[in-house]
């Protein structure tokens, strides 16, 4: 294999795809990005950890076509340091890799390709759905905060997508929030699959950055899906089992609701878990009177007070949250100012738009006691 390539072509390129190499696998093979030089001059990038898949595809000159695979963040870290100039790289039959520039010349040792895994299709039954790349994007990052980290509890690590309605849903949970969002899209067939979170987190920067067509095409089979850009694709494990019936969590009432402006909330918030992270569970204590929302903190170190202008109907109440909790809402909203409702200091907050159903957020309470 010989091929010559620009430096900044094939750093982005490696960037793309390493965000599929295993970190914490024993198989030296998933350490490793395939590299394949092609006849029709281009070369092909992959990697695999068998849950997440990623290929791209670039231009170079090839002189040999040929296969090979390199240790990940060496070849990496070598090309990222290079000069912006045309690099050669060129395999030999004993396995040895030399990376040559103007000035600089490397050899390293690679793997046999064909132990490299297969990236494999999808079903054949598999749907075709076209979906804005740029609205998927934007969805991932306001719900899979809200997912599982234990991997112990199964499906609520993974994110839900459901397409019905010519609304497209996204819902992730972890037992003390839930965060759930809703874009309009085209009249497409009705869909639902679950991925983890974490490898919703990676597409998205994948997706960040792909260029060209504003849609992304994916793939969706009973076991795995694809996402299909200009000149990558993304094969991803689907999460199988059956997801919790988030609109049964959802209250449909409410006893006291707010409206707030929300950058005064995060920022009174932010300032509060300063004092908060020094406690016990990231304790903020909120109290809804006439006018007025408080947020108070306290710890061995001190204590905090914030105030917030609102508007509220019903009565008052005083309640306890993980500030992280709310802080990691808020962050993800856009909108100048939010509501809140709330039935009880037992009962969880709902954060949502003013109007519509464009997301909605649950904030479970932590019990509190005494006086702050």
């Amino acid at each position: 294999m010989k091929f010559i390539c620009s430096q900044q072509v094939l750093s982005k390129a490696l960037n793309t795809v390493s965000k599929a190499v295993s970190t914490r696998t024993t198989i030296p093979i998933l350490k490793g990005i395939l590299i394949e030089a092609r006849e029709d001059g281009k070369i092909r990038l992959a990697a695999s950890d068998l849950d997440l898949s990623v290929e791209k595809i670039t231009d170079a000159e090839v002189m040999e076509s040929g296969s090979v695979v390199v240790l990940s963040r060496l070849f990496s870290d070598i090309i990222r340091k290079l000069p912006n100039e045309d690099i050669t790289i060129e395999s030999s039959e004993d396995g040895k890799i030399l990376i040559k520039s103007s000035k600089s010349e490397f050899t390293i040792v690679g793997l046999a390709a064909d132990e490299f895994p297969s990236f494999g299709d999808v079903e054949d039954d598999a749907e075709e759905i076209l979906i804005d790349k740029e609205i998927f994007r934007e969805m991932i990052g306001k719900t899979s905060f809200s997912a599982s980290i234990d991997e112990s509890k199964g499906i609520i690590t993974g994110v839900l997508t459901e397409i019905k309605d010519e609304k497209i849903t996204m819902v992730a949970l972890d037992g003390f929030r839930m965060a759930v969002t809703r874009e309009n899209c085209r009249n497409i067939a009705d869909k639902k699959f679950i991925i983890a979170a974490k490898i919703m987190n990676e597409l998205a920067k994948i997706i960040a950055d792909t260029e060209g067509d504003d849609d992304m095409k994916l793939l969706i089979g009973s076991k795995k899906a694809m996402a299909v850009f200009k000149d990558t694709k993304v094969s991803i494990r689907l999460l199988e089992g059956e997801f919790i019936k988030y609109g049964d969590i959802i209250p449909k009432e409410h006893k006291i609701r707010i409206t707030v402006e929300r950058s005064e909330l995060l920022d009174a918030i932010e300032r509060a878990s300063l004092l908060a992270k020094e406690g016990k569970n990231n304790l903020v204590r909120i109290k809804l009177e006439e006018s007025v929302l408080v947020i108070s903190s306290r710890s061995e170190e001190g204590n905090v007070r914030e105030e917030c202008a609102i508007s509220k109907e019903g009565g008052d109440l005083e309640i306890g949250f993980n500030s992280k909790y709310i802080s990691d809402v808020i962050k993800n909203i856009d909108d100048e100012e939010i509501a809140m409702e709330f039935n009880a200091n037992i009962n969880p907050c709902l954060v949502k738009p003013l109007s519509g159903d464009a997301y909605e957020y649950l904030i479970l309470p932590v019990r509190i006691t005494g006086s702050n």
